[in-house]
């Protein structure tokens, strides 16, 4: 919809979230980056509207915006919109004579999500580049503290307090604000109503689901896909039964992209663990090289290394990016997933293999390299006691990393360089 904006236009502030200055420090960090000053002036002007409980404004004039952000209309209807596409706000309008438009505010999403997300993460990297996002990242840990010798002595909700019996008010929860935040907007431009209305007039739009919708969004994005050539792919990829093959849908989505690339693959596999989740450096024992390894290495790389530096079949590609975009396992964990798998599975990926054990790990919040060679290790031993067998980290068909011994194990100039120089290879 485009509505010409005018200084007389009026506009509202609702706060439909919990917005704290810690948030702040997320907008201005992390987020201005990305979206520009002005953009993160904007929503700090529109927050300091609200009223002293900071839930609702009055109603305001746009001349009253654009004079404290010297923009003109044009101007302002961008960084606007750069709020928008992040999921800061939410706008609407009713027009009028004079037009009312009513903003609403949420949260950004926390540090921990914004450096483990696909899209924010990179972007951030590479507008500021790494020295500044090492900072940044430091800045937003959580100092580690050896808590060994110490027994938690907290108490329970139930050991303080007793319980009492039940009263008649009624629990009013209605409309009482709550940590709000928006998915990102990731494309505002993709026409979904104009993709459904050019389907076949014998395909049923009720197809079109809200989770149908959200993949051909993420793969539009993802893919770079304009919305006349998603038309194209959907249509072939409906089935006999009038559906569309989910399946098939991001393989030939895929597909043309490597085609538009000259067979370069999208960026998501060849991410590497996120900085906030790796084990601090300084360690030289043997555990610790190939724990940096698998932190180091993306997904891609280290399954390349597996296959003696040949370019990995499309199948196991393909498993590799619904590790990440599916299951949303971090890079590190994909790769002890995968050296895992294939050393103890003849060197095989199996898929159904594969996508069990990473549902496990996904219930379970394995996020670090660390908690998932621990949970690969427990498995295996619970798997070999079940067959009453006791070969557990003597087996040779495990990863070396099962042998808790390496643990104190220094590793070997010898190991070091083989390491430094498979990582220079893959930099």
């Amino acid at each position: 919809m485009n509505i010409t904006l005018l200084p007389a236009d009026s506009y509202i502030v609702v706060n439909k979230s919990v917005i704290t200055s810690y948030d702040m420090d997320v907008i201005n960090m992390l987020y201005l980056p990305i979206i520009g000053p002005l953009a993160v002036s904007l929503y700090i002007n529109l927050y300091n509207d609200l009223n002293m409980v900071k839930t609702l404004s009055d109603n305001l004039s746009h001349a009253h915006l654009l004079a404290n952000l010297h923009v003109s209309s044009r101007e302002f209807l961008e960084i606007r919109s750069s709020l928008e596409a992040v999921g800061l706000i939410k706008s609407y309008v009713k027009t009028d004579s004079v037009n009312n438009y009513i903003y609403e505010l949420y949260s950004p999403i926390s540090s921990h999500e914004f450096f483990s997300h696909p899209i924010f993460n990179i972007v951030l990297y590479n507008n500021i580049g790494k020295v500044e996002y090492d900072r940044l990242i430091n800045y937003f840990k959580v100092p580690k503290i050896n808590k060994d010798g110490y027994v938690e002595i907290t108490k329970s909700f139930n050991q303080v307090f007793d319980s009492i019996p039940k009263t008649s008010f009624d629990i009013y929860k209605d409309n009482i604000r709550k940590y709000n935040k928006l998915k990102l907007n990731i494309d505002s431009n993709f026409d979904m109503n104009f993709l459904i209305e050019s389907m076949p007039k014998h395909i049923d739009r009720k197809i079109f689901t809200k989770d149908l919708q959200e993949l051909i969004i993420s793969l539009a994005y993802l893919y770079d896909i304009d919305v006349s050539k998603m038309a194209n792919i959907i249509k072939s990829c409906i089935n006999e039964r009038g559906l569309v093959n989910r399946d098939e849908l991001r393989k030939v989505a895929r597909d043309h992209y490597q085609f538009d690339h000259s067979g370069l693959l999208p960026t998501v596999i060849e991410q590497t663990q996120p900085e906030y989740l790796r084990k601090p450096i300084g360690d030289n024992s043997r555990i610790a090289k190939m724990i940096y390894t698998f932190e180091t290495v993306s997904p891609y790389d280290f399954l390349k290394s597996k296959c003696g530096d040949a370019e990995p079949v499309k199948r196991d590609i393909r498993l590799l990016e619904d590790l990440i975009i599916d299951y949303k396992l971090k890079p590190g964990v994909v790769n002890v997933l995968i050296d895992y798998v294939l050393k103890t599975n003849d060197n095989k990926l199996n898929k159904s293999l594969v996508e069990t054990i990473a549902g496990q790990w996904v219930r379970k919040k394995i996020e670090t390299v660390e908690d998932a060679m621990e949970i690969a290790r427990k498995n295996h031993q619970t798997n070999i006691n079940n067959k009453n067998s006791k070969k557990v980290y003597k087996d040779k068909n495990v990863p070396v990393w099962f042998d808790k011994n390496i643990e104190t194990e220094e590793a070997s100039d010898e190991e070091r360089l083989a390491i430094e120089e498979m990582l220079k290879e893959y930099k």
